[in-house]
């Protein structure tokens, strides 16, 4: 059987009270839409198609190359469908409409509603959930175990509110089926719209067979529409995401205090400590320490690495670096293996070469250090002018005392050694001691005068 999806993504979001379209609103760190992009790959669809309105270029692009139909006036779900006619007309198998602001649905979920569709050959095959309190949600009538008809709070008479199985609004349908009754449905209703459930109540009329499948878990049909439930579907896919790293063998000390996003890889028995927060495309090794409030962006961290209430910003830490606390890596650094980073030291586009040492209150930029270098408190690299960024290199096993300015372009040699409050502002041999400080002048009894 072939499938094709459309994803329901053209409305402005009123309740949402922002000028950024509703599906791009992240959910655990990931735009709604394109975890719903991301869930639909598990089906292998032939085409996966938005249906786009409200400041579509926004969406295009933050999710990139992706085919789309555009709705210009936002007149209904059924409308919506009707766009997308035109690229589907040639088009003979199964389509699933799925809405842009459901992020919580699940994967195994929309697998099984594709099965039931297909071994049940119905001409629609509807996505339902059990509720207690289903006020709000259209209720799914039935006769014989199908449906008959889906039908809406404000129309449903006392005997049909009383019904407890709801529409999750996620559809497969036949294709020309679909299309077919779309063109017999009207808006002659209060809200003067297109109503894709419509469909449903013509495939009755007409004989045709449709289906429901029953979800047992009802809040993956959560659809967002107010930060309020962009929040709580966000904490559910934080609760997802870090069940899901213990089982695979990660320690989370409190996982209700640890923030992982969805695109984050973790490795065996790395510790995550409360107040962690790791973020976008980061990958952490095994047998690491993420110690409390640190915060990880899109970064790579190897095996054995101990960070401690620290940042790290799109940069690389690799195997047994130690680092923190209040060390701020930002972007473009590499720390290679065994360096430590300690207490208020700060990188930026700077590599350190193994075992570099750097324990407290210095600033690294535009800086190459050599391996087992030692970087006393207070060293700074000055590497701005205020116009032009510039680079300091410093060879292997050099000692740079503190409170030293190396003044950017500069090198410095191998074993070199760099006396406590210089400012070096030119080249220092391998093996050559330079100190840079000004005169000392001691005037006695100067208080008195």
């Amino acid at each position: 059987m072939k499938l094709k999806t459309l994803i329901l993504a053209a409305g402005k979001g009123t309740r949402m009270k922002s000028e950024l379209p509703k599906v791009l609103h992240k959910v655990n760190g990931i735009p709604m839409v394109k975890k719903i992009m991301n869930i639909l790959e598990s089906l292998k669809s032939e085409e996966n198609i938005l249906i786009l309105g409200h400041k579509k270029e926004l969406v295009t692009e933050t999710l990139g190359d992706v085919k789309y139909v555009v709705q210009e006036e936002q007149l209904g779900t059924g409308h919506a469908i009707m766009m997308a006619e035109d690229v589907l007309k040639d088009y003979d198998g199964d389509v699933m409409v799925v809405c842009g602001d459901t992020p919580l649905l699940r994967e195994e979920t929309l697998d099984k509603l594709w099965e039931k569709h297909r071994e049940s050959g119905a001409a629609t095959t509807v996505l339902t959930s059990i509720y207690e309190d289903p006020f709000g949600y259209g209720r799914i009538v039935k006769e014989n175990g199908l449906v008959k008809a889906i039908v809406e709070q404000k129309d449903a008479t006392p005997e049909q509110a009383a019904i407890k199985e709801v529409n999750a609004g996620v559809y497969c349908f036949d294709s020309k089926k679909l299309f077919d009754a779309l063109g017999k449905i009207d808006n002659k209703n209060k809200n003067g719209e297109y109503y894709l459930t419509d469909v449903i109540g013509i495939h009755v009329r007409e004989g045709e067979k449709v289906e429901s499948y029953i979800l047992e878990d009802n809040v993956e049909i959560l659809g967002v529409n107010s930060k309020v439930e962009l929040a709580t579907a966000a904490r559910v896919l934080r609760e997802r995401k870090n069940l899901k790293l213990m089982e695979e063998g990660v320690i989370l000390i409190d996982p209700a205090n640890t923030y992982v996003e969805e695109s984050v890889v973790v490795g065996q028995d790395t510790t995550l400590y409360p107040g962690v927060h790791l973020q976008g495309e980061t990958v952490i090794g095994s047998n690491c320490e993420i110690l409390g409030d640190t915060r990880i962006v899109d970064s790579k961290i190897g095996d054995d690495v101990i960070i401690e209430r620290s940042v790290v910003e799109e940069s690389i830490i690799d195997a047994k670096v130690t680092m923190g606390p209040y060390a701020h890596i930002r972007p473009q650094s590499h720390l290679k293996e065994g360096v430590h980073i300690g207490n208020f030291v700060e990188t930026k586009k700077s590599t350190l070469e193994p075992g570099v040492k750097a324990g407290h209150l210095a600033y690294l930029g535009n800086a190459h250090i050599g391996k087992k270098t030692n970087i006393g408190a207070g060293t700074i690299t000055c590497n701005y002018d205020g116009k032009n960024k510039f680079n300091t290199t410093i060879g292997e096993e050099a000692f740079i005392g503190s409170d030293t300015m190396l003044v950017a372009p500069v090198e410095i040699g191998d074993h070199a050694l760099i006396g406590a409050g210089s400012v070096i502002t030119k080249d220092v041999p391998a093996r050559a001691l330079a100190v840079a400080r000004g005169k000392q002048i001691i005037k006695k009894e100067w208080k008195k005068k």
